[in-house]
């Protein structure tokens, strides 16, 4: 047995659990001869990934290009393993070129490019960063962190993005920023946001962890606001698997992000000879990720066209065969704006009420079919009741939230995304005939005792529109 069916042979007997199984593939006594056949093990790796889920249809798998395996070979024949390297620089050009930003920075998450864009606006106690509440807790912890409290305000009911008309109100003489936050990778509505942040002297940070590759009116998403943070974790459309980076818009604040990414050092002045040598001049982190990460992202870079397309044809054959049961108001799809150029990085559908929304994630399982819900609004956690205040009651964060669940959104599920809209079908073809059947016997034994029978207005699984 070769070098390399034995690398393989070892992933599947190393046991049910997906961390031996990462384990034994990602062995160093096996790595030059998965790396000599990085083709190859690309597709036994996502052969793997579906073997280690007890679902049959996951809701994320991640996808290899091809090249990810060679370019680390090539980050490890350059004897440069940490922060800054080649493949750095590659993706720093490649992302600056396709923003048109002036600065990009790859940090090693989202969360890490929110921290700084915290430190780089100087947030302190007390002050205020207005955002909603339906986003994920790294939105609001990298204020925190600085003193800062989150103020959430409500979202809007057709794209769950911050409402820009609820803004205004919500602003006291200590907020400080608006921290935006483009839902699904479909854009907020940035030309009012951008006028009133303009209008009160607030910076305008975006949380654009999912929205790589979108666009409002034309322009790329994070090039709106001074700052913006891009996230490639691996549930993400381009992934290294975990990976962020902090695009600076604002020339200002160029300098100051290098010193914040290098622990509060100009070291990155001193690498590019400017200084004969550096020192701790600022406040900072260790931000900076492994250049065999930026080298696995690089080949998702050159793909990103391709995989594109490829989420778009998914996301569309999701919304054209879901249409009808939205006619017949049984679900609601997603809505995208006109002034939207969105990446396909959701889909996900509203049910009609909470029940009704476990219920579908429970027939979906046991069809194999694994479509969780989403973020629980951080004004409802503990620490976001603790930490933050929320500008009024947040009626619509609250009803959505406990009423979405997200499809399976992957590259090369194929066929399988016909087999999750029939499980979908047919969740709403079987609550009819029970609801129809529960009508019929309440009706008949109400006639039977000479009552009268009005069906609840209250049922959780309606049966029409209304």
């Amino acid at each position: 047995m070769g070098r390399y069916q034995q690398a393989i042979q070892e992933t599947r007997i190393a046991g049910s659990w997906a961390g031996e199984r990462w384990r034994a593939i990602t062995r160093a006594s096996h790595f030059a001869a998965l790396a000599l056949r990085p083709r190859a093990f690309c597709g036994e790796f996502e052969r793997e990934v579906m073997l280690m889920s007890d679902m049959k249809i996951g809701f994320n798998r991640p996808k290899l290009t091809g090249n990810e395996l060679e370019y680390i070979r090539q980050s490890l024949e350059q004897a440069h393993l940490s922060g800054d390297g080649a493949f750095t620089k590659r993706c720093h050009a490649w992302l600056e070129r396709r923003l048109g930003a002036p600065q990009a920075l790859l940090t090693h998450s989202c969360t890490a490019a929110l921290e700084m864009a915290a430190l780089l606006t100087n947030v302190g106690p007390g002050d205020e960063v207005i955002m909603p509440s339906y986003t994920f807790v790294s939105t609001a912890n990298a204020f925190v962190l600085r003193g800062a409290v989150p103020v959430f305000v409500d979202i809007r009911p057709d794209t769950l993005n911050i409402d820009e008309r609820l803004i205004e109100a919500s602003i006291t003489p200590r907020t400080r920023a608006i921290c935006v936050v483009h839902y699904a990778g479909v854009a907020c509505e940035m030309d009012a946001i951008c006028a009133i942040a303009a209008r009160h002297g607030l910076a305008v940070i975006e949380d654009a962890a999912q929205a790589l590759m979108s666009a409002y009116r034309g322009r790329p998403l994070g090039t709106f606001g001074a700052l913006s943070a891009f996230s490639f974790h691996e549930t993400k459309n381009l992934i290294s698997g975990e990976g962020g980076a902090l695009v600076v818009n604002d020339p200002d604040l160029i300098t100051r992000a290098e010193i914040i990414r290098e622990k509060g050092t100009n070291r990155t002045r001193f690498l590019r000879g400017e200084v004969n040598k550096y020192s701790w001049v600022d406040v900072g982190s260790s931000y900076l990720p492994s250049d065999m990460l930026a080298a696995f992202l690089l080949a998702q870079f050159e793909n990103a066209e391709r995989l594109d397309e490829e989420r778009h044809a998914l996301w569309n054959a999701y919304h054209e065969a879901l249409a009808p049961l939205e006619e017949r108001g049984l679900l609601r799809r997603p809505v995208i704006p006109a002034e939207c150029r969105h990446n396909a990085h959701l889909y996900y559908v509203l049910a009609r009420t909470a029940r009704e929304r476990n219920a579908l994630i429970a027939h979906l399982r046991t069809n194999g079919i694994q479509a969780p819900f989403h973020y629980v609004p951080l004004h409802t956690a503990p620490a976001g009741r603790r930490l933050s205040r929320a500008a009024g009651e947040l009626p619509v964060t609250t009803d959505l939230s406990a009423r979405l669940l997200r499809l399976p959104m992957w590259y090369g599920l194929g066929a399988g995304a016909g087999q999750v809209v029939e499980a979908v079908q047919d969740f709403f073809r079987t609550a009819s005939s029970r609801a129809a059947a529960t009508t019929g016997y309440a009706a008949s034994r109400a006639s039977a005792l000479n009552l009268a029978w009005v069906p609840s207005t209250s049922d959780e699984v309606h049966t029409n529109a209304t």
